[in-house]
């Protein structure tokens, strides 16, 4: 869709504080009515404004509570791009370069080897790109810890999986292993680095590691659809996140809202500014964004059940980028398509060349895939139907 033409839908809907666009409820419904999600938020938006900001269902069935636009919910690997976002801040103060080596800052990573034996050399990039190789960190002593400094060596005392740069594989290690360097170069709390340097910045006042008791009474209840009965079940809030004494782990620990995060891909969608204010520069958004993986098959479509769609993705700092559009959720979307999605359902994805913000808040624990969930392609599909 063309920006004049988008300008036109906007100002129409300008005068209303939850401007609807025709067609994306109705969907979301029909998603709701096969028990594939309790409720949902759906927000449609450019760089001036909502085109459509829209609550349908539960936030809680059994409460009752009607799901809200302002409901907040565990946004999990969302929170990606934001630590890819605040790496680079660091390198457009010249406090880093995204090809210097990790070791430089957290110096235990200079012993790492490979599996082959070979001096690791991990690079930033690396790490924001999964294909760094690095080991997870999993078990009792990762439940113990507190901080992001905690886990360096639970990383560090786990074995690669590959050598660096040959293969894809998501990697949670890697990216809080990035938020740690944001620490050790602020020297703050990566918590309070997005706080100071984001989230107060673009008024993202319900995005947080850590929720107050008014917070977590306005969070959504997460659900997964039970196998043999078809029916969703409560699932528990994942307990390494969103409480104090815990790491503000940069791969998936925020929670927020619709809003907020329309707020940040707004800034993305913006080349750096909001509201007059620049938070990166263009350059930074244009490394964000764009692909670091070269012809490595990326992301989550690789599988057969899902299309074999490795080829169509590359990787970002800390964003899955389309390289080319495919069948299915990815027909309406442009080449350059940037964004990420969440474990239990959430999606944003940024279309620069339409200038299109599309955001899915769910909470659903067990999608097969949520990049590739029916709710969110039923929701792009309705939503670019709307906007023809």
């Amino acid at each position: 869709m063309r920006p004049l033409l988008l300008s036109f839908v906007f100002s129409s809907l300008a005068f209303s504080d939850t401007p609807i666009l025709p067609g994306i409820g109705a969907s979301m419904k029909q998603m709701i009515a096969q028990n594939e999600v309790a409720g949902v938020v759906t927000v449609v938006a450019n760089k001036n404004g909502m085109l459509h900001l829209e609550a349908n269902g539960m936030a809680d069935i059994g409460k009752q509570q009607p799901m809200s636009v302002d409901a907040m919910v565990w946004i999990a690997s969302m929170t990606k791009p934001i630590t890819g976002a605040a790496i680079l801040m660091l390198q457009d103060e010249g406090k880093l370069n995204i090809a210097d080596p990790v070791a430089k800052y957290l110096p235990e990573f200079a012993a790492l080897k490979t599996p082959s034996g070979k001096p690791a050399n991990l690079t930033i990039t690396q790490i924001l790109t999964h294909t760094s190789g690095l080991g997870e960190a999993n078990g009792p002593k990762a439940q113990e810890a507190q901080t992001l400094a905690d886990l360096v060596p639970i990383w560090l005392a786990t074995p690669m999986q590959f050598e660096p740069s040959t293969q894809w594989k998501y990697c949670q290690s890697g990216i809080n292993a990035a938020a740690r360097i944001v620490e050790v170069i602020s020297g703050i709390s990566f918590d309070e680095f997005l706080q100071k340097r984001l989230f107060d910045p673009l008024g993202m006042t319900n995005t947080t590691f850590y929720l107050s008791d008014a917070q977590w009474a306005k969070v959504a209840t997460g659900y997964a659809k039970n196998k043999e009965t078809g029916k969703l079940e409560v699932a528990p809030p994942r307990r390494e996140f969103g409480k104090r004494g815990l790491p503000p782990q940069g791969n998936g620990g925020l929670y927020s809202c619709a809003k907020d995060y329309t707020r940040f891909c707004q800034m993305l969608l913006n080349e750096g500014t909001f509201d007059g204010n620049r938070l990166l520069s263009p350059e930074a958004v244009k490394v964000l964004s764009s692909v670091h993986t070269g012809d490595l098959p990326c992301g989550f479509f690789q599988q057969e059940a899902f299309g074999n769609h490795g080829k169509n993705y590359g990787w970002g700092i800390g964003t899955c980028v389309l390289k080319e559009p495919h069948e299915g959720l990815a027909d309406m979307l442009s080449p350059g398509t940037f964004g990420h999605g969440g474990a239990w359902g959430t999606q944003a994805w940024i279309d620069p060349k339409k200038e299109i913000i599309y955001l899915l808040i769910v909470q659903r624990a067990n999608f097969p895939n949520s990049d590739a969930s029916p709710v969110r392609e039923a929701f792009q599909k309705a939503a670019a139907k709307a906007l023809r």
